[in-house]
């Protein structure tokens, strides 16, 4: 043990860490600028975070406060609307056997078949609901078929637009496909 007086101890180590910091120094530089733009970074998104949290709170003691209504009078639901099939399509087959069975055993036959799903007006026992370019393609979303068509011939992207136009019509869809056709003979 060291008979100094504590305060000179104190006064000792201080200059000990003085000189270890000065020989980090080299390094501690480099880093200070990253170590700075972390902090402030960090204190930025605990302030959001702190925010956040608060007007959370606040909703929840004004949704309290507030009558709740029943149906917004923007609101539009699926119940809301009347049941009508998709423009041009006469009737749905059911797949399940345990659905609705009965009804389609009572519903009108053409040529001794069930009524399927098919463009209105068309012959023949089942009409085709998706082209045979590409199938699935009448569930596709536009993304979606933007990415198969780079893989089509000029004539199967004409096929999917003769599709297109004589069942549902879709105005992306077709802007989509003509463009297609029309970037297919330009090349």
């Amino acid at each position: 043990m060291s008979s100094l007086p504590f305060p000179v101890r104190v006064a000792a180590g201080l200059v000990v860490t003085a000189v270890e910091e000065a020989k980090d120094l080299p390094r501690t530089v480099a880093g200070l600028p990253i170590t700075a733009v972390s902090r402030v970074l960090q204190m930025t998104m605990r302030a959001q975070q702190v925010v956040t949290e608060l007007a959370i709170k606040g909703d929840t003691a004004l949704d309290g406060m507030r009558p709740v209504e029943e149906a917004p009078s923007w609101a539009r639901f699926d119940d809301d609307l009347p049941e009508a099939l998709p423009s041009g399509y006469a009737s749905y087959e059911v797949d399940d056997p345990s659905l609705a069975r009965s009804d389609l055993a009572e519903a009108p036959r053409v040529n001794g078949h069930a009524p399927a799903l098919g463009v209105v007006g068309e012959d023949g026992e089942t009409a085709s609901v998706t082209p045979d370019v590409l199938p699935g393609y009448e569930t596709m979303t536009i993304a979606q078929l933007r990415g198969k068509l780079r893989s089509l011939s000029v004539e199967d992207v004409e096929e999917l637009l003769a599709w297109e136009q004589a069942h549902a019509a879709r105005p992306p869809f077709v802007t989509m496909l003509s463009n297609r056709i029309a970037t297919l003979h330009a090349e």
